[in-house]
């Protein structure tokens, strides 16, 4: 048994002038007609978001915008913190509930590296060894 699919996304637009406007009739096209087929049988989440994003781009979206409505699709209300933090985890990105714990820990890490660059006894290590000293040497 074959499966076949298909997926498609119309937009069709027209625009009467109305010759009263302050713009003339060449900033404008009259009509527009946009369809966007692809082979839907095996086409996985990702490979859908990126055809729909080309099909947002063709009727005028501005690429923030897309990629705004998109991760409204993880970050809102309806959608467990366990699932958001599993996509944080995925692409590296903090949550903004999580920002004072990494700002410690930077602190923390900052400390620790200008006590390693003052070196012993407090004199200022060269850049050689603080070169053999990042790498673990």
């Amino acid at each position: 048994m074959t499966y076949n699919a298909e997926v498609q996304f119309k937009f069709d637009a027209t625009w009467t002038p109305t010759y009263s406007s302050s713009f003339s009739d060449d900033d404008f096209i009259p009509e527009e007609h946009y369809l966007i087929t692809a082979p839907a049988a095996d086409l996985n989440a990702k490979q859908y978001f990126k055809l729909f994003e080309k099909f947002m781009l063709c009727v005028g979206m501005c690429p923030a915008s897309i990629r705004s409505g998109a991760m409204s699709l993880v970050f809102n209300d309806w959608v467990s913190e366990e699932e958001q933090r599993k996509v944080c985890k995925e692409y590296e990105i903090t949550m903004d509930e999580d920002l004072e714990d990494k700002f410690k820990e930077w602190k923390v890490r900052d400390e620790e590296i200008a006590k390693l660059v003052k070196g012993p006894m407090g004199t200022a290590l060269t850049d050689e060894e603080l070169t053999n000293l990042e790498e673990g040497k």
